[in-house]
């Protein structure tokens, strides 16, 4: 084939039925053929003059966080596979790629386990369509599968016998469908503002766009991250304090946690803005350098209901008003113990933590540390 091939990415979404999931997230070469020839015969019937294109599949069941990240590596390694390939003289033009030997001929083709609990698996594949072609199959496949690309039950059938899983639904949809049902999804959570920065990052990634939380935290993405202002600074600057300024923090930081759940699961770093990228789990405010002059920096934890530890201020208590060194938010699950030693590290703190048992913010809602009383 002489013409050029351009390359149009789509998906078999899987929804599962309650407690169907499957027994394995790949499947072999062999069985990865067999499915593809299943997909091929469902693509032919949805997509008349299919046939001059050649059809690449993987055979592995993703989540949509690991198929929607930059660059789409998924798509991008799967099209790349299929494009060494150089001359496909049987079925009918239909490449397939599964696990020899236990492993996936590349490992952006490996699904991560640890998004394998959601009620949808993804197929990735696609059409390389001829490039006189592409724009006219590339336009069906956005009208055809939404509206009737329903998966044959030959597809289906072989697809639950293979894995041991029961399906509710097995459809066709083209990567934008996708897209867009996961716009929807987030913006059902009340998550939209960060799809609006998502969306940047997935498709003009030479862009900056900002957003608002639900809180008026502003997200900003530009160069490929999103940026935050410094949390406590932020609330105390512009946040909504409301009758309890401390249960309004607190319900920022677990918007944030929620963000930087999400921006971590789609690989798009998160950062406070102005401050280098940070990405252990956890984001760390710098307010001020240590005096000297003072006694040794200590680690205060702010506590929330439904956030444990919320916050961690490093500050020298001195007399009369703490002198505050730094804030730190642990967002992922496992990220205090690290953030705990980096403000240790970083500030000269001893790692003993002293509990609060409430947030403490000073007067203009700031997060804040106890200061000893006057003598």
């Amino acid at each position: 084939m002489n013409e050029s091939l351009i390359a149009c990415p789509a998906v078999l979404a899987l929804e599962l039925a309650g407690d169907g999931a499957p027994d394995r997230l790949e499947l072999t070469r062999d069985e990865a053929r067999v499915l593809a020839s299943l997909v091929a015969d469902d693509l032919r019937a949805l997509l008349p003059g299919i046939e001059t294109s050649r059809l690449a599949i993987a055979g592995a069941l993703f989540d949509g966080v690991e198929l929607l990240r930059p660059g789409f590596p998924v798509f991008a390694t799967l099209e790349e596979l299929a494009r060494r390939i150089p001359r496909v003289t049987d079925a009918g033009g239909v490449v397939a790629f599964g696990t020899h030997e236990g492993h996936m001929p590349a490992q952006p083709l490996v699904p991560d386990p640890a998004y394998a609990g959601g009620p949808m698996r993804l197929v990735p594949w696609m059409v390389l369509a001829p490039a006189s072609q592409a724009e006219d199959i590339a336009a069906a496949m956005e009208v055809e599968l939404v509206g009737r690309g329903e998966a044959g039950t030959a597809t289906a059938d072989y697809l639950m016998r293979t894995l041991g899983m029961r399906l509710e639904h097995a459809r066709y949809l083209s990567r934008n469908d996708l897209l867009a049902l996961t716009c929807v999804q987030y913006e059902h959570v009340n998550l939209a503002p960060l799809w609006t920065v998502l969306e940047a990052a997935l498709l003009t990634p030479y862009k900056e766009e900002t957003a608002l939380g639900s809180r008026g935290l502003p997200l900003h993405y530009a160069e490929g991250r999103v940026g935050v202002p410094g949390p406590s600074a932020w609330f105390a600057r512009a946040g909504n304090k409301g009758a309890n300024a401390a249960h309004e923090f607190a319900g920022t930081l677990f918007e944030l946690r929620q963000y930087a759940a999400l921006l971590a699961a789609h690989h798009v770093p998160l950062h406070i803005e102005g401050e280098s990228a940070q990405t252990a789990g956890y984001l760390v405010e710098p307010i001020a350098t240590a005096d000297p002059a003072l006694p040794p920096p200590a680690l205060y934890a702010h506590e929330a209901a439904g956030l444990g530890m919320a916050a961690i201020t490093v500050a020298q208590p001195t007399p009369g008003k703490a002198r505050v060194l730094a804030h730190g938010y642990p967002l992922a699950p496992d990220a205090l113990a690290p953030l705990l030693d980096a403000l240790a590290k970083g500030y000269g703190a001893a790692h003993e933590v002293h509990a609060l048992g409430r947030m403490l913010l000073d007067a203009d809602g700031a997060l804040s540390a106890p200061a000893p009383a006057l003598h």
